[in-house]
């Protein structure tokens, strides 16, 4: 049984295997397979999705496989997660028995389980994502988590392979912090720098000060990169991060400070607005391509300009969600591969 909660807690071969699968599924995206006809998923969302719940509904449908999607709360019971507690409140089913349950209904389960924002501990080690794959017995997939987005990276590698015809060793990635209204989990920027890394480029994490990513995901990045032919470098100074850039990935998240005084962090990042991707910072890059996982806040993270502009790859990012989705399926259903 695998499960799809980080990549790098994976073998590097299932990484390797599942990116030549996301290109393959992009190069005949309207093939309908069927060879997983006998399956069936369970996508549970503990939080909002539009992309990541189309793309692995669609996915299954594709591959011949049912997928069920529920939203705990809404049509289903609060679920509880914590061990020995007592569910006195409005949790009316412990997650032991939901996923004992759905395990042996459905052939795999997918969850999507946000950052809190309140509790770092429990973020930083993805408690509540690894106390759900403890309790099932069939393979589950990370929708998102609190620390990491295996979907997103996996279809974020894939757009990069494809823009650059495979030659993507030694670009220059920047991963770019912009300002948001509202504090966001880290989950994507922890997996777009990993997955460049693993890619072999040179990343750049440009960022205010205080809104550094946990030690732990940089230093593993810049383990990665070293071993790929690549680099980590974080910088305050965005506009020499921009200069030479070949892929501008844009991403707000909140800085630590929103664990432990989230009116100051709140205050911090309003003051930063300029932290903006505009025509005119990516005039400064070498012809860099714009990506962003989405949504985005137009006019906020990124000016019209540069979104309805030719550098903008954004909407085919979105698109690779669809073949990684599948490309995930066939690695943990060990689907053999339907040649081209």
């Amino acid at each position: 049984m695998k499960h799809v909660i980080a990549w790098h807690q994976l073998d590097p071969s299932d990484w390797a295997q599942a990116l030549d699968a996301s290109l393959r599924f992009a190069g005949e995206p309207q093939r309908w397979e069927r060879r997983a006809r006998d399956r069936s998923i369970c996508l549970m969302f503990f939080n909002p999705s539009l992309r990541t719940r189309t793309s692995m509904e669609v996915a299954a449908a594709q591959l011949g496989a049912h997928a069920t999607t529920l939203s705990p709360g809404a049509g289903t019971w609060q679920m509880a997660f914590a061990d020995g507690g007592v569910m006195d409140g409005a949790e009316a089913e412990h997650i032991q028995e939901a996923v004992g349950v759905l395990s042996r209904y459905y052939d795999a389960i997918g969850v999507r389980l946000f950052a809190s924002l309140t509790d770092y501990e429990q973020d930083s080690t993805d408690q509540l994502v690894t106390r759900f794959a403890r309790a099932a017995s069939v393979p589950v997939i990370n929708l998102e988590s609190a620390f990491f987005h295996p979907c997103q990276e996996l279809a974020d590698a894939s757009t990069i392979v494809e823009q650059f015809d495979g030659d993507v060793r030694g670009r220059k990635f920047v991963l770019a912090w912009c300002y948001h209204p509202r504090a966001l989990p880290m989950a994507v920027p922890n997996s777009a720098v990993t997955m460049a890394a693993r890619l072999g480029m040179h990343v750049t994490i440009a960022r205010p000060d205080g809104y550094d990513l946990d030690p732990s995901v940089t230093e593993r990045a810049t383990r990665i990169a070293a071993e790929s032919g690549g680099s980590v470098v974080e910088t305050s100074d965005r506009i020499a991060a921009f200069e030479g850039a070949q892929v501008i990935y844009a991403k707000a998240w909140g800085g630590r400070q929103v664990y432990t005084d989230a009116e100051a962090e709140a205050m911090k990042r309003s003051s930063l607005k300029d932290w903006r991707v505009t025509e005119d910072s990516l005039s400064l890059t070498d012809d860099g391509v714009f990506m962003h996982c989405l949504p985005v806040r137009r006019n906020v993270v990124v000016d019209d300009a540069v979104l309805d502009g030719p550098s903008a790859i954004h909407l085919r990012q979105a698109e690779y969600r669809l073949y990684a989705q599948k490309a995930i399926l066939e690695l943990i259903w060990k689907l053999d591969a339907v040649p081209a």
